[in-house]
């Protein structure tokens, strides 16, 4: 009896196989790291951006309400269904710069409101006694407040409106907010 081996192909990967893919893949992965690691600024951006808008509609609702109300200074403001309590005084018709104006846009839950004439600190620009500073609560226990925030500025005639502004320059871009 003649014993024959049959060579039997075997099929699979290769050693030398899987360690090119796995590099290659690694290659791939640190290539695209860095975009998706800046989606915290950006973020943050975006929430700042829309805080300034919420800031703008809120002291423009309440500019409204007190022209209605014939240079009355109010207490409180009607929206929708809910009801705004302001803890802040007007100047020229506009709200006064104070940490009610931050709750009554609705920001409190998720922004450190810095009151007028905040001193400068470690993690946050100082505010004069005219102007509130919002910073997301992300940012505002770190070096990052230092330039991502928004101020809120009263207004400086009976003529003009408050002037809101994203960071010292009025511009910030998702590697302020990083």
């Amino acid at each position: 009896m003649k014993a024959s081996i049959k060579n039997n192909a075997q099929g699979g990967f290769t050693l030398i196989e899987l360690i090119v893919v796995i590099v290659i893949l690694g290659i791939l992965a640190a290539t695209a790291l860095p975009k998706f690691a800046s989606l915290g600024g950006d973020a943050r951006l975006a929430s700042l951006q829309a805080a300034k808008g919420s800031l703008a509609a809120t002291a423009a609702m309440a500019h409204g309400k007190y022209l209605v109300n014939t240079g009355t200074a109010l207490t409180t403001l009607a929206v929708e269904s809910a009801t705004i309590t302001y803890q802040t005084a007007f100047a020229s018709g506009y709200p006064r710069a104070d940490t009610g104006l931050g709750d009554a846009a609705g920001l409190s839950s998720d922004y450190k409101v810095y009151p007028p004439s905040h001193p400068n600190d470690a993690n946050s620009v100082s505010t004069a006694a005219d102007e509130i500073m919002i910073v997301p609560k992300s940012a505002a226990s770190s070096p990052t407040g230092l330039k991502c925030y928004v101020k809120y500025k009263e207004p400086t005639s009976a003529t003009s409106g408050p002037t809101i502004t994203l960071g010292s320059t009025g511009t910030l871009t998702a590697a302020d907010c990083e």
